[in-house]
């Protein structure tokens, strides 16, 4: 084909192509809206709905805003409790210290308390021998006593 075929088709297809695409889908035409109420009905609509997406994109703002104020908030109270949680811990090592130290004194006083019971006993065994030799003194000394007298 020449090229002025080729132009003699596309200018036909280009004169009827309007045409043919109304035939396929007449519900893709293009609307043509005379109505002059009508149209400035379309462009309040258009204009509420332009403003409604700006609203809600500052409302996704603010929310975003405060979502991060939340974090932040968050992130306080977690360092508060973890503040408080080492606080603690401290605390409770200083008792449990303080608990050995309690411990440690009971011990030394009941070691205390046992040598002392011991000593007494060392010293009480050694009085009841004493008071046992002196009791068996005095019997033999007495049984002599009374063996000479009934000789005599």
């Amino acid at each position: 084909m020449s090229d002025q075929q080729l132009e003699a088709i596309g200018s036909y297809v280009k004169s009827h192509l309007p045409e043919w695409l109304a035939e396929l889908a007449p519900e893709r035409r293009p609307m043509t809206i005379t109505d002059p109420a009508l149209l400035e009905r379309i462009v309040r609509v258009e204009e509420s709905l332009s403003h409604q997406r700006e609203l809600m994109s500052q409302g996704f703002a603010a929310m975003e805003k405060r979502f991060e104020q939340l974090d932040k908030r968050f992130e306080q109270v977690d360092k508060r409790f973890e503040d408080m949680r080492e606080d603690m811990n401290a605390r409770f090592e200083a008792v449990d210290k303080r608990f050995e130290a309690v411990d440690k004194r009971f011990e030394d006083m009941r070691e205390d308390m046992n040598k002392r019971f011991q000593e007494m006993r060392t010293d009480m065994d050694a009085r009841f021998r004493t008071t046992n030799r002196m009791i068996v003194a005095f019997f033999a000394l007495v049984t002599v006593i009374t063996t000479v007298v009934q000789f005599v």
